[in-house]
């Protein structure tokens, strides 16, 4: 088990799950409070408990139990407490564990396992038991789930089938049992006959898997002649021990679309493309914020259009909130803005520029003079010749004819942004890629994310090394994601 560190917060914030059985969330929350108070080196805890009004009645108990309702609840409570900022959760539920697997990758809180506290309690107190005698409902027993998480310990045995269906599930879901309010009589009688059956088939201890049995566990527990572990309170005791930074995710690129967006669009496919996949879940897991209403950036850098620093920036915030671990925007003009809006990012643009150098570098050693094609903004701006010149390398632009067909081949009314990919847009970038070879230039970026969307002849491609800055891009998106890291 993780301990707190020395740079844990002096308070942390916890927050329960109730309602998926009354008494056992109530009972958790008392034990938690009392355990706090019991530790005089423990910080404060501030511990917020969430209930809404969530009822599956007797059915929960049963084989053919359908949790679809359930999942949503504990999805849509956990998501609520993630939005509250709470740092640990608690699901205090057997049924719920057997699928908050399914949850858990999609919420950026630690959210603790109750298997993980029983695993630790069990394999550091009772390390010399083999069998284990477990009380809990039809559903998950049937669900297999005690055998994947406890298994490695022991030998996992459950009540024989008479003794599981008219005593155990009648001491919890009867009229008479723990959820109508009883704690003693008939159902205490039951649970101890429950017990005695699982230690007969050599139960060395006995693990409840129920919620509700811990609730009278004090008068429980005399009548045993085995361990009988309190898992609330067990759950309780893990949870203000363990470290608030929830497990490692997998890698999720942002995207920030729109600029433009079939540039997008082609930078996507590029990325499923680069995947070695054999399933659809080897690809990368992708979040788009496709927002086509951010201000126009060459506008705004050779013509005192609107500033795009904000919009970016919020859609940039949007893609860190939906737990992006980079981002991406695949509009080389759009990097003129990059240095004024990371600084106020948790986690990092991958810069398509610097890659583009770098790639230049690594697998055109050779090159000392590159030809640029794109918006006059990108131009204008001065960012590709920067990077370019910081590498050792020349960069050529186009003149002031070409850079006006330039201009067409992606604004004109027959350009990409308008849809067309071949005619007078093939031939006006044709004629550029012509004159800047004749200038000198060794390879040539298409350094608009629209240009590689264009229909060049063969004979145009194969005349000069056409870098492409989306194909770079994603191809490093892919490698990150491959290694698990967000930047490098």
């Amino acid at each position: 088990m993780q301990k707190r560190s020395e740079n844990t917060p002096a308070q942390r914030r916890y927050g329960v799950v109730g309602g998926l059985g009354a008494m056992a969330g109530a009972d958790l929350l008392l034990k938690m409070i009392r355990a706090t108070q019991r530790s005089t080196g423990m910080p404060a805890a501030d511990i917020a408990f969430a209930q809404r009004n969530f009822e599956d009645g007797p059915a929960t108990a049963e084989q053919g139990y359908d949790p679809t309702r359930r999942k949503f609840y504990v999805y849509n409570a956990l998501k609520d407490m993630e939005e509250q900022g709470i740092d640990i959760a608690l699901v205090p539920c057997f049924v719920s564990h057997t699928f908050l697997r399914e949850i858990t990758p999609e919420i950026s809180l630690r959210v603790v396992s109750v298997f993980d506290a029983l695993r630790h309690r069990i394999a550091h107190k009772h390390a010399g038991v083999r069998t284990i005698g477990v009380l809990t409902s039809s559903y998950v027993r049937e669900s297999g789930i005690f055998e994947r998480e406890l298994g490695e310990l022991g030998r996992i045995v459950y009540p024989n089938a008479a003794v599981q269906n008219d005593k155990l599930m009648t001491a919890i879901y009867g009229p008479r049992g723990v959820r109508a309010g009883h704690h003693s009589g008939e159902c205490l009688q039951l649970l101890f006959e429950t017990c005695a059956d699982l230690i007969d088939q050599g139960a060395g201890i006995i693990v409840p898997g129920i919620t509700e049995v811990p609730v009278l566990i004090d008068s429980l527990r005399p009548l045993v002649p085995v361990p009988l572990l309190d898992s609330n309170l067990v759950y309780a005791e893990f949870a203000l021990e363990v470290d608030a930074v929830p497990p490692s995710r997998e890698f999720k690129l942002g995207v920030l679309g729109g600029v433009g967006p079939a540039a997008t669009v082609d930078f996507m496919r590029k990325v499923v493309r680069l995947t070695q996949a054999a399933r659809d879940q080897d690809h990368i897991k992708m979040v788009v914020q496709q927002n086509p209403q951010i201000p126009d950036r060459t506008a705004n850098l050779i013509g005192g259009g609107e500033d795009p620093t904000i919009p970016l920036l919020a859609t940039c915030k949007r893609l860190e909130a939906d737990g992006a671990a980079a981002i991406v925007i695949p509009c080389n003009t759009a990097h003129a803005y990059v240095d004024r809006i990371q600084p106020y990012l948790g986690i990092p643009i991958v810069n398509m520029l610097s890659e583009v150098v770098a790639h230049l570098r690594t697998q055109l050693p050779a090159v000392g003079t590159v030809g640029l094609l794109a918006t006059s903004g990108t131009v204008a701006s001065g960012v590709y010749r920067e990077v370019i010149k910081s590498a050792g390398m020349s960069l050529l632009v186009p003149d002031a004819n070409h850079q006006a067909q330039v201009m067409l081949a992606i604004y004109g009314e027959k350009g990409v942004k308008a849809g067309f990919t071949s005619g007078a847009c093939s031939e006006y970038v044709a004629a550029a890629i012509e004159h800047l070879t004749a200038q000198g230039a060794q390879a040539v970026i298409l350094g608009c994310t629209e240009l590689p969307l264009v229909e060049l002849e063969a004979k145009v491609r194969e005349s000069m090394v056409l870098i492409d800055p989306t194909e770079i891009l994603a191809a490093r998106c892919v490698a990150l994601a491959q290694r698990g890291q967000s930047f490098s």
